[in-house]
């Protein structure tokens, strides 16, 4: 091994990496931008979903009833079988301090055996709180198949439930859900290419061909050669050092460049069920005439009592009630606005508040103008 040429290497790594940090240092914030890290992800740099089936022991009489959910007697006969203890088959144990669980949790990125993760329990079975119970040992999985996590530990859980003889119940939040802060340890480590490829890939969180122009011409501007290329809406693939060292202290650098979004496209977004309407700042609506207007229809029900003349007899003479109904037509004077050219968000919730449209009305008002090809947007109805 040629000595010089290690320290030569060593030097160059030192200025890069210098560089790297002069950079991040000196490049100014630019205003009304956002930090790449906050548009955008590293490709690979994810976490993973595990759960788990187990059991929730301790708890006072709100367990499963053993005979709507029989699967919880089988996992204690199961598991006792594993540490040793048999019980007969023609016995059939009454629990009332047993649930089956759900365990679930998110394994972070670069989580090395031995850390510590949270989870979440819930109950499977008609269990009606898990308050007081600690979950026995349970083997997290990951969609593979393999088990990368062992869950343990007492439920913290904020439900509360109570019960009268009269069969009266209340209950605060969701008591057959807990949590156990760090009640899981990684036992396996999933791999990641974050160090193995020449390249980092950027993943913008909205797609949108400016803002990964823009980054682009961000990154190759701020470090001063072309490392940056755009894939396509979504994606930009960025060369970075191979020394995990440099890479990492690249990345740093490099999410928190300001880089100025492309913004939005116009869109009128509708909620049918709540009534909500969000309209963006760029929505324009061409020359139109809108009229607003309703109709109030009263009808009125009333009895009368007819009586027969003072000494009257025969057949027709009897006490009968008569409905008397009366119907009203109230219409408002219809009043319409009129709609320029290019008017932007503020004239258009000005014009409609101004007949006094509710947000029923304003949906179909919008709903009008797409039709009629004045509203320049996208109109969305979730």
């Amino acid at each position: 091994m040629d000595i010089r040429h290690t320290h030569s290497g060593r030097r160059r790594a030192a200025t890069v990496l210098q560089l790297v940090l002069t950079v991040a240092l000196t490049v100014p914030a630019a205003a009304s931008a956002e930090r790449i890290k906050d548009i955008a992800s590293v490709a690979g740099v994810r976490s993973n979903p595990l759960i788990g089936y187990g059991l929730v022991v301790g708890l006072d009489g709100s367990g499963d009833q053993t005979s709507q959910a029989p699967f919880t007697v089988q996992t204690l006969r199961n598991m006792l079988q594993q540490l040793g203890v048999t019980i007969p088959p023609d016995v059939n144990p009454q629990l009332k301090n047993v649930a089956a669980v759900s365990v679930q949790a998110e394994l972070p990125p670069f989580a090395k055996p031995g850390q510590a993760i949270d989870v979440t329990v819930s109950s499977i079975g008609n269990s009606t709180s898990l308050r007081g119970g600690a979950l026995l040992m349970t083997p997290l999985r990951g969609a593979d198949g393999e088990v990368y996590a062992i869950a343990q530990g007492n439920l913290v859980v904020s439900g509360l439930g109570a019960s009268g003889r009269d069969g009266s119940r209340i209950v605060v939040n969701v008591p057959s859900t807990g949590r156990i802060p760090s009640g899981a340890l990684v036992e396996r480590l999933v791999v990641n290419a974050f160090a193995q490829r020449p390249t980092l890939t950027l993943n913008l969180n909205a797609p949108d061909f400016t803002s990964a122009s823009r980054v682009t011409a961000r990154i190759n501007e701020s470090f001063g050669a072309q490392l940056a290329s755009t894939v396509d809406a979504v994606s930009v693939e960025v060369l970075a050092p191979a020394d995990t060292t440099q890479r990492v202290a690249f990345l740093s650098s490099l999410e928190n460049l300001d880089v100025a979004p492309g913004e939005a496209p116009a869109r009128v977004i509708v909620n049918s069920r709540t009534g909500t309407v969000v309209i963006g700042s760029h929505v324009r609506v061409m020359p139109a005439a809108v009229t607003h207007g309703s109709m109030v229809v009263t009808i009125t029900e009333d009895l009368l009592v007819s009586q027969p003349p003072p000494f009257a007899d025969g057949p027709g003479a009897q006490t009968v009630v008569v409905p008397d109904s009366s119907i009203t037509v109230e219409q408002p004077e219809g009043r319409m606005f009129l709609l320029g050219r290019g008017v932007t968000l503020h004239d258009i919730v000005q014009a409609v508040n101004a007949v006094g449209a509710a947000p029923a009305d304003l949906v179909a008002i919008l709903e009008a103008l797409k039709q009629a090809g004045a509203l320049q947007a996208e109109l969305i109805v979730i």
